[in-house]
């Protein structure tokens, strides 16, 4: 697969987990109450710290979401992320083995639901293909329209690449011609 190709995945990879994010996020924001309540909910968590998550978690989700949509710092936001469908996996298949029935407040609500069980490997599989989106943005994470890229170093070109004229490039130390690279003293 080309570096070209790539990079479009990794743009619809990260546009789409992006998006997620921060639609989740932003759900919450508003009610902080109903995002501790849905912590609450799973009964995984120590009492202490419940609030605390329940409210960091929106803020965290936006943030890392505006990163991933924004291309910013795309490995780090994506290694977080990736962490976090973990744990939400984890935790949806937690409940649904302890035979609860509550909402996953994904997007909002939370609590009690009869018919979650029904939802719980439809979120599981979301999760499941967002956390490969995820884990493809941290092995991969240069993609089209990122400001990572006016920010970090340009990537190198790979005689490899086929999305490049290779007819004549040239570095200052390296030549390329019909897709052979030589270097300047063996000319």
């Amino acid at each position: 697969m080309s570096d070209a190709v790539k990079e479009w995945i990794g743009l619809l990879a990260r546009l789409a987990t992006g998006g997620v994010w921060i639609a989740a996020g932003a759900v919450k924001l508003p009610d902080p109450g109903a995002s501790v309540a849905a912590v609450r909910a799973y009964d995984l968590l120590p009492e202490a710290v419940v609030p605390t998550v329940g409210q960091l978690l929106p803020v965290l989700e936006v943030v890392i979401g505006l990163a991933l949509v924004l291309g910013l710092l795309t490995r780090g936001a994506s290694v977080v992320s990736a962490v976090l469908f973990v744990a939400f996996i984890v935790a949806i298949a937690s409940v649904w083995a302890r035979g609860m029935t509550i909402d996953c407040g994904c997007f909002g609500g939370g609590g009690s639901d009869p018919d979650a069980a029904s939802k719980y490997p439809w979120e599981i599989a979301r999760d499941t293909a967002l956390l490969a989106a995820s884990v493809y943005l941290v092995a991969l994470p240069r993609t089209r329209w990122a400001l990572d890229n006016l920010f970090l170093a340009p990537r190198r070109v790979s005689p490899h690449d086929t999305d490049i004229d290779t007819a004549t490039i040239h570095d200052g130390h390296d030549t390329i011609h019909d897709g052979h690279p030589s270097h300047e003293g063996e000319r």
